[in-house]
């Protein structure tokens, strides 16, 4: 080998193990040995919770570990992170490992958001309600939380704060504001509104408009049918027929999982009430996700009006009013049978 392509190979190695390096967020950085001390796979013995700061380095990370006694030497953990990309993936937050685990174990159990004891599940169609009650859970202040929703930033398009806060699992560092977790949640849906197309005008709806029909979408139906439930939103707003959606009235009473409807509930006077009202609803009625966000956007070609979940799976789509009374009559035989308990 030439000393010319011996050079350049040195170079390019160097290169590799400092790109390494940055992406872990190591500042200090020297060549670890295979005797740096770690434990065996079976000393593990008990757990501990530890905290992990945001924008906490590698080495930081490293020093945590060895302090809780959950690695045997920082070096260990060292030389396993800086060699993993994944190790760039390590949340914020407090994290619940076993003590005395080899560096490698310590590092799947970062990884794993069952661990995350702070963790924030934000569920595809979560009302607002339902998200501040999941900060609180989380250790954030009720009152905080409720101010810090008409503080934070929303995309140009769009009115929050329904529909705003993208769902997805968040973990924060121990004393983060309830306005930088919030602003967090809404830059996802601003991503995600950009990747479906739903932050540009279509030829007949505004974004906020596709947002709406967005989070119907995603309440009324399953994944498999949003791009139908789409279309028949389309079809009854051309034709001027309400929309008569259960989902509307369940936001309005807070009826979360509620396959039934009373004939008094269709009846509360509210903008949101499609049952009354012609028309989307004034807002969102929860955080949809991003399949819902591309079906509001590109509907499945139909003539669908009616649609009809007759049992479990098994939703039906229909431009016939017989042929819809038919199938709830088989949904009303399979409710009083306890398809849907």
């Amino acid at each position: 080998m030439s000393a010319m392509r011996k050079s350049w190979i040195a170079r390019l190695a160097a290169t590799i193990i400092i790109a390494s390096v940055a992406i872990f967020g190591i500042h200090e950085y020297r060549i670890r040995t295979i005797t740096d001390p770690d434990y065996a796979l079976t000393q593990s013995s008990g757990e501990v919770v530890i905290d992990i700061a945001q924008g906490a380095t590698g080495s930081d990370i490293a020093r945590i570990l060895f302090k809780a006694d959950i690695v045997k030497s920082s070096a260990a953990f060292f030389r396993v992170a800086v060699v993993d990309v994944r190790s760039a993936q390590i949340s914020p937050g407090s994290h619940r490992l076993s003590k005395h685990i080899p560096a490698t174990v310590a590092l799947d159990q970062l990884l794993d958001p069952a661990r995350i004891t702070s963790l924030i599940k934000v569920k595809e169609g979560a009302w607002v309600s339902e998200i501040v009650a999941q900060l609180v859970k989380a250790g954030f202040i009720e009152n905080d939380v409720r101010k810090a929703l008409g503080k934070v930033s929303i995309p140009a398009g769009f009115v929050g704060p329904e529909g705003v806060f993208f769902p997805a699992q968040y973990s924060f560092a121990k004393g983060t504001r309830a306005e930088i977790a919030l602003q967090a949640m809404v830059s996802a849906f601003s991503e995600a509104a950009h990747t479906s197309g739903i932050d540009s005008a279509s030829q007949d709806f505004t974004p906020m408009r596709l947002l709406i029909i967005a989070s119907l979408v995603q309440a009324e139906g399953g994944l498999q049918d949003f791009a139908k439930i789409s279309r028949v939103i389309r079809n009854r707003l051309k034709i001027g027929m309400p929309l008569q959606f259960d989902s509307t009235v369940h936001f309005l009473t807070r009826s979360r999982g509620k396959v039934f409807l009373s004939i008094e509930a269709t009846k509360i006077l509210s903008p949101y009430n499609t049952y009354l009202h012609l028309g989307l609803p004034p807002g969102p009625i929860g955080s949809p996700g991003l399949a819902a966000m591309r079906a509001a956007l590109n509907p499945e070609a139909g003539d669908w009006i009616y649609f009809i979940t007759v049992k479990p799976g098994d939703t039906r789509f229909t431009s016939s009013s017989s042929q819809f009374l038919v199938w709830k009559g088989e949904y009303e035989r399979n409710l009083r049978a306890g398809a849907f308990a």
